[in-house]
């Protein structure tokens, strides 16, 4: 483990799963705190989740991950400090537009990864709202995490990274070190929106690739059996559009 600088945080900065192993894992990392934000949860039940499971040791902040556009092209963007919630499967332009009105950090997870990170278009398109593009992910492989510390340095936006776990085994294996003391999700979104110094820091060994290993297998089983049941067997997602809690807000801009 790496020496800590002076006011150093050290944050994984996109994980999926949360429980008490994760806890544990991420406190045996180093890590001062882990960004939760798992798939088709609704912001009050991820504030709920994360503050059921902060102690003094890990903070726990809320994050929400949403997929903007149709489900065959699905587009990820990872938002911190949203107050109300916004659904999955609406255009990229009405996601970022309420990011931008509730005054949410933008994270880009995964840029151009598959079909479902913001392409170099997107990225220069809402340059002035996305505050940090990841630029490596266990789940890349090392051309993947080469374009996307590309697209970084190119357009000038902030880097992040994170273990992007959907395992509890992987939580830790990257993280971003910001030069800032960050206690509490609002400091958070201030070091995201004012571009913070920080370093990315992430494990290149056997692990990581262990890792990469057990998250692609997972990746496949996300998009088949579990694909399946979400789209035909499943009742109405809660962060669908037409679902209750939007009280209709959405229903015309709706793309599933």
């Amino acid at each position: 483990m790496s020496e800590r600088a002076p006011a150093e945080t050290r944050i994984d900065c996109h994980v999926k799963v949360l429980d008490d192993r994760v806890v544990e894992r991420a406190i045996d990392a180093g890590l001062d705190a882990i960004v939760y934000a798992p798939h088709f949860t609704r912001v009050p039940e991820i504030r709920r989740e994360a503050a059921t499971y902060s102690t003094d040791r890990l903070h726990v902040i809320p994050g929400r991950e949403v997929f903007t556009g149709s489900w065959h092209e699905r587009k990820h963007v990872l938002a911190v400090g949203l107050e109300e919630p916004v659904p999955d499967f609406i255009p990229l332009e009405t996601a970022m537009d309420e990011f931008e009105r509730q005054d949410a950090a933008v994270l880009a997870p995964h840029p151009e990864f598959a079909t479902v990170g913001l392409t170099e278009a997107d990225l220069r398109q809402y340059r002035d709202i996305v505050d940090a593009v990841e630029i490596f992910n266990p789940k890349h492989f090392p051309s993947n995490n080469r374009r996307a510390r590309e697209l970084s340095e190119t357009l000038d936006i902030a880097p992040f990274t994170s273990s992007y776990a959907h395992l509890p085994g992987s939580v830790g294996v990257a993280h971003t070190a910001f030069d800032a003391a960050i206690d509490s999700e609002a400091d958070l979104v201030d070091a995201l929106e004012n571009d913070v110094s920080r370093r990315v820091v992430y494990r290149n060994g056997g692990r990581r690739w262990k890792t990469t290993a057990a998250e692609l297998a997972h990746l496949c089983y996300e998009n088949t059996w579990e694909k399946v049941d979400r789209l035909f067997l499943s009742g109405t997602e809660p962060t669908h559009p037409h679902h209750i809690a939007y009280d209709g807000r959405f229903d015309d801009v709706s793309v599933y």
